[in-house]
């Protein structure tokens, strides 16, 4: 098997489940009569796979059977229930979890003898700019570890880390995003504040957030060395820095994950 002929079905197909499908397609990574999925509302299914050219299974069996990977995208309380059943079915099959909170030693304990990894997407993978989380601890041969990573390559970032990691590497992933989005809409506020017409404000922050980001991966640079570069003395920039600083934004930052990882 490669990325060109595996067939691969979502166990759900929620909006992590569709953005790794998006990636999928929009890199080429998997031709789209190649991606399965199974959803409770079979009819709303239909629908979402057919604008992306994928197939709509109509049980969960129906999707297993169709397929050599299989993406656990339902919510994680189901986990325990849906997936034992469907345990012969999965065997010579790949297992890959996008569920939170589901590591290898709980996957062992309701599909034993499956080979499955359990990964940490977040919602950037559906434009190829995302960030997996791989646990270190799988089943998998390396051959087929091989294969998982190709297919994620392509929709951004691929880190491994390990299972006590794991929690926080999904906070970090997963919700990072919502906290740049709100950064993204406050600094925008403030360019309407000032006049800047409101698509032109997110279109500017937007891509001021995204070329700092890529400038960061690409240099290796540390981001205070990033920040000191713009800072000039007695300059514009530094004295924004000190009413954030003030402001107290950083341990803002520290304290959110806190609130979830606590």
């Amino acid at each position: 098997m490669d990325a060109t002929t595996v067939k691969i079905g979502f166990l759900g197909f929620g909006n992590m489940a569709s953005a790794i499908a998006d990636g999928w397609l929009m890199a080429g990574t998997v031709p789209a009569e190649h991606l399965y999925a199974c959803a409770k509302r079979y009819d709303a299914l239909r629908e979402r796979t057919g604008t992306r050219g994928m197939q709509a299974c109509a049980t969960a069996e129906e999707l297993v059977d169709a397929v050599d990977i299989v993406v656990v995208a339902i919510k994680p309380y189901l986990i325990e229930t849906v997936l034992p059943p469907l345990a012969e079915r999965l065997a010579g099959k790949v297992v890959v979890s996008v569920a939170a909170g589901w590591t290898s030693e709980r996957y062992e304990a309701v599909i034993p003898g499956v080979h499955h990894i359990s990964t940490m997407p977040n919602t950037p993978v559906a434009v190829c700019e995302g960030l997996v989380a791989f646990e270190q601890a799988n089943t998998l041969t390396p051959e087929e570890h091989a294969l998982i990573t190709a297919l994620f390559e392509p929709l951004g970032t691929v880190v491994e880390v390990e299972t006590r990691l794991m929690s926080v590497a999904g906070t970090i992933g997963g919700c990072t995003p919502a906290f740049i989005a709100m950064m993204i809409e406050a600094l925008a506020d403030a360019a309407v504040k000032y006049g800047i017409p409101r698509a032109t404000a997110y279109t500017m922050v937007s891509q001021a957030v995204a070329g700092t980001a890529r400038l960061q991966l690409a240099t290796g640079a540390h981001p205070g060395a990033m920040k000191d570069a713009v800072c000039s003395p007695g300059g514009t920039t530094i004295r924004g820095v000190a009413e954030l600083e003030r402001a107290g934004m950083r341990s803002a930052f520290i304290r959110a994950i806190d609130a979830i990882e606590g």
